[in-house]
């Protein structure tokens, strides 16, 4: 399961007349800790931002799942209930999830969401949708680990125990 942070990046950034202003900028990043999260913002953004910037602020995310659509740039979050049946009492219980999906406009985020969660075998209600002020969403991409691995012999841990054996 993914675990997703929601990042404030603090940086001065030029206007139209020339004049320098301070922003702060929200970002949602796939991490497996906090220090993973900040190593992956000043990573990324080191690129994308000219001078200096200062993570503010990490905290746990309540979102589960991201839908990206290229059409798109502006993330609405969507809150997604349904009801499911506890295992041992047998009764039925609301569950509330948190989504974003990009779209121009609240209407696109709802036919998103209903597209993308078409699937669900129990029906769902979206009782409410918002304009999230996420500037990007950073997924986890396993090829940015395997390149970070220095050259050498690797081997899977179960090998390496077998051949202890």
């Amino acid at each position: 399961m993914r675990t997703w942070f929601l990042c404030k990046v603090k940086y001065a950034k030029e206007n139209e007349q020339g004049l320098l202003k301070n922003i702060s900028e929200a970002y949602l990043v796939d991490a497996v800790s906090f220090t993973e999260a900040e190593a992956i913002l000043y990573d990324r953004l080191a690129s994308q931002i000219r001078g200096d910037f200062q993570v503010t602020g990490i905290s746990k995310s309540n979102i589960v799942d991201v839908f990206f659509y290229e059409d798109a740039d502006i993330w609405h979050k969507c809150k997604i209930s349904y009801m499911v049946a506890d295992g041992e009492s047998g009764k039925e219980k609301k569950v509330t999830q948190y989504m974003i999906v990009t779209a121009n406009d609240v209407k696109e985020a709802y036919d998103r969401i209903q597209e993308s969660l078409g699937n669900m075998l129990v029906s769902f209600r979206v009782p409410d949708i918002v304009e999230s002020p996420i500037i990007e969403v950073f997924p986890f991409e396993r090829d940015e680990v395997a390149d970070q691995l220095p050259e050498g012999n690797f081997r899977p841990v179960s090998e390496v125990t077998q051949d202890e054996e």
